[in-house]
This record gives structure tokens, C-alpha cells and sequence, in this order.
């Protein structure tokens, strides 16, 4: 079994490359690509050291979208691009597309308590990401509209 550096460093390169190689796929600006893959790797960062912590999933994937939410949306006004680009790059990483085929699997041999189980549990984490990027964008327009800042990135 790897020790926790090697599966850190494993974490971090195939999160970076995966998201900057879809950045790449969905045509987002070249200058954003490095900064793209940057956000996701601390969000996942984020995202599995509260899990080292004995957080709860839930909530570890919360956090993570919450910071990489508030950090893409700093970038985007800092860069002068729409926050979705960054926004997506906080996505990446934690899809549960793993849990989606293993309930679509369970379901289609037939093992359907199994199915809803991890089913349940995949829909629980897309709603973590959902909250956590909307609490995020959130406090992104509270954070700019007092402080007179009305170029709204979203």
C-alpha cells in the first residue's frame, strides 16, 4: 500500500491534469488553463484533508467547494473572466461519476438496496458541491457588493 505522500502526490497530478485537460476540451481561454488546474488541486486538497481528519464526506465536500468556489470566483474578477470557468474546475475532481456507474451497475444485476445506497450517497455529494459552490458565489456577491464593487462575475 502507497504511503500518504505518494497518494498526495498522485491526488495532486491527476487532479491538475485531468482539470486543465478539460479545460483544455471545453475551450476555456489558455490563461486560464494553469489556474484552472491550481483551484481544483486545493479544493481537492481541501477536500481530502478534512477526510484525513475524520470529517465527514458531506461536509469535507462542502468545504472544498466552498473554498475552491470563493477561490475561482476571486480569480475570475482578478483575470477578468466569467466565474464559471473557474467555478468548473472545482467540479472536476469530485464528481461522483464512480458511484453513478456502481449504482447503475447494482441496479442492472439486479441488487437493487445496494444500487440505492450508493445512488443515495452519490446524489448527497453532488448537493455538497452544489451548496458549497453556492454558498460560495454567495458570499463572493455579498464580499464585492459592500465592499462597491459591482462587477458581478456569474
Amino acid at each position: 500500500m502507497p504511503d500518504i505522500t505518494e497518494q498526495i502526490l498522485r491526488a495532486v497530478i491527476g487532479t491538475f491534469f485531468g482539470t486543465a485537460g478539460f479545460a483544455m476540451l471545453v475551450h476555456i481561454p489558455r490563461r486560464a488553463w494553469f489556474i484552472s488546474g491550481v483551484i481544483a488541486v486545493l479544493s481537492y486538497l481541501v477536500y481530502w484533508g478534512m477526510t484525513f481528519l475524520n470529517v465527514p464526506d458531506p461536509v469535507a465536500i462542502f468545504t472544498g467547494a466552498l473554498f475552491g468556489s470563493l477561490a475561482g470566483l476571486l480569480c475570475a474578477r482578478l483575470m477578468k473572466i466569467i466565474g464559471t470557468v473557474f467555478l468548473m474546475s472545482v467540479v472536476v475532481p469530485v464528481v461522483p461519476g464512480l458511484g453513478l456507474y456502481r449504482m447503475m451497475a447494482a441496479i442492472g444485476q439486479g441488487q437493487l438496496t445496494a444500487g440505492a445506497k450508493t445512488g443515495v450517497s452519490a446524489m448527497i455529494t453532488i448537493c455538497m458541491i452544489a451548496l458549497g459552490l453556492g454558498a460560495g458565489a454567495f458570499a463572493d456577491r455579498v464580499i464585492w457588493s459592500r465592499a462597491g464593487k459591482r462587477n458581478h462575475t456569474l
